[in-house]
């Protein structure tokens, strides 16, 4: 990769990786998120990711923890060594709203069950009733969209080699 090339890609990482912070993701996880998305093999070692972004080895560690508890990374033993690899899961982004539809599925049944308690014929219980009904409607949408991009892939091809 040139310097140029190399400023480039730094430059997404931190534009990606503040965008992620901005929508609710931890600062640094973030970051090691962006990075490993921007690596050409989707993964990397400790070492590369505190080299790449500049951070300690305790920081990726902490951010590695995160983004493996919400499935976004998995940890590989890098082959012939006693280091672990990260490595971003395939079809990342599928899986990430396959699991998002699960938690709207609880929402809108908490929230049903919560427009029963406050009463449909009160102002609280109808504004819960709409808001699982948003819920029950954003999942309907989300199942087609979901199919519409398996549609879509299948259509395409299997995409660049060593995206997720």
């Amino acid at each position: 990769m040139t310097t140029t090339n190399e400023e480039a890609v730094s430059r997404f990482v931190e534009r990606f990786a503040a965008e992620l912070t901005e929508a609710g993701m931890q600062r640094m996880a973030a970051r090691v998120f962006a990075a490993l998305l921007a690596s050409e093999t989707a993964s990397m070692t400790s070492a590369e990711l505190a080299e790449r972004l500049q951070i300690s080895p305790a920081a990726v560690s902490g951010a590695i923890r995160y983004l493996s508890q919400v499935s976004m990374v998995t940890r590989e033993r890098d082959p012939g060594t006693r280091r672990d690899r990260y490595v971003l899961h395939n079809e990342l982004w599928y899986e990430t709203f396959t699991r998002r539809d699960q938690v709207l599925t609880r929402w809108e049944k908490v929230l049903t069950d919560g427009s029963e308690a406050l009463g449909p014929d009160t102002a609280a219980g109808a504004r819960t009733a709409e808001t699982a009904e948003f819920f029950a409607f954003l999942q309907e949408e989300m199942l087609g969209l979901m199919d519409r991009w398996r549609a879509r892939k299948e259509t395409q091809g299997a995409g660049t080699p060593g995206t997720p």
